[in-house]
């Protein structure tokens, strides 16, 4: 155990004699949650509509006022000419075609059947989709408003839909990206740090000199993580104080089980990082491998994208993918309140994970005394 306490001390003193270090561990990741969670909005914004106005009535000047109103849309024309709508959006000028047919206000004032139509940019898919969702809202809002006045009658089939948002009612993208990007944070500097370690010190030929001592390979491996375990607890604490004082998100769960399941998760991380360092013989070379498995990791972790929409096979291999488990069960505890039985299968995916890739670094490890 005093071998371990001696090394131990011996990378805590290392990593602060670097003047670039303390910023780098303390100060990059507040100002990177700030960054990444406040940009990182699943909300569209300024979306320009160009309108079709064939009906020329009070109805559709109503429908088009309520959608220039709107906090989403900015209104950039008005005219009764589709061509000149489609050359606005062939000129990126335009995002969205509102098309209103000649007799709308008569139609629906008669109760006939009223078309609409939408038409988008779909060059980016996700914005076409959600734009056509806000415009569609709209006008379902729009609708509604008229059904409750005088002289329009009711085209409803008096089916009634009552929407409730559990856990996010307001809708805030925060409460889902915050834990998210908190993970992330949490997984880089882990990974970066732990994977740049021991091939620093083959760099600067220490490596030698901590060979030749009776020091064993576990309790090597083991000096060379408590210090980035302890500083990795120590970023998750600034993260979620971060995120709960000044975001504002929610912490239902138990703040007990989130740190516990965070230590188990940094152990693999770092024990992943540790691995890399083992087999490689340059930094540099330790930075390009753990940048290649952390871009996958995150694309493929559910944090920007639902892993239910990746095809079939892409979803088996997220089974492999360490973030994907931590994601979920911050998510699950922060926002939802879970308890161990509602992660515990991910609580056993990761301990057991993290004691083979342990293991395996320290395996790895050709030490000669």
């Amino acid at each position: 155990m005093r071998k371990i306490i001696f090394i131990v001390q011996k990378e805590f003193r290392q990593i602060f004699r670097n003047k670039m270090m303390k910023p780098i561990l303390f100060v990059m990741p507040i100002v990177q949650l700030a960054v990444l969670a406040y940009t990182a909005d699943f909300t569209v914004k300024n979306i320009n509509i160009f309108i079709e106005d064939k009906d020329n009535s009070g109805l559709s000047k109503s429908l088009i006022n309520k959608i220039s109103t709107s906090d989403n849309f900015n209104l950039v024309e008005v005219s009764n000419s589709f061509t000149e709508g489609f050359s606005k959006v062939e000129k990126n000028e335009v995002d969205v075609i509102l098309s209103i047919p000649e007799h709308f206000n008569r139609n629906l004032k008669s109760n006939k059947k009223t078309e609409l139509s939408i038409s988008a940019d779909a060059i980016n898919g996700t914005k076409a989709g959600i734009s056509i969702n806000y415009l569609q809202n709209l006008i379902v809002q729009f609708s509604q408003e008229l059904v409750a006045k005088k002289g329009v009658k009711n085209t409803h089939s008096g089916i009634e839909i009552i929407q409730r948002d559990w856990y996010n009612p307001s809708l805030d993208y925060k409460y889902f990206m915050v834990p998210g990007v908190l993970v992330l944070l949490v997984t880089m500097i882990a990974l970066f740090l732990s994977g740049m370690n021991i091939v620093r010190e083959k760099e600067v030929g220490t490596i030698e000199q901590l060979n030749v001592t009776p020091i064993k390979k576990y309790q090597f491996i083991i000096g060379k993580l408590l210090p980035f375990l302890i500083i990795g607890l120590i970023e998750f604490t600034i993260g979620l104080a971060v995120a709960l004082f000044w975001f504002k998100v929610p912490f239902l769960g138990s703040i007990g089980l989130i740190y516990i399941f965070t230590t188990v998760y940094l152990i693999l991380i770092l024990g992943i990082g540790m691995f890399i360092s083992t087999v490689t013989d340059t930094q540099q070379q330790a930075m390009f491998l753990s940048w290649f498995f952390s871009v996958i990791f995150i694309l493929m972790s559910g944090l920007l994208t639902p892993i239910e929409s990746m095809p079939e096979w892409a979803q088996n291999i997220t089974l492999f993918n360490p973030i994907r488990y931590y994601v979920e069960v911050i998510r699950m505890v922060m926002l939802k309140g879970s308890g161990f039985p509602s992660i515990i299968n991910n609580f056993f995916i990761i301990s057991g994970s993290a004691i083979f890739i342990n293991l395996l670094a320290i395996w790895n490890y050709k030490k000669t005394s």
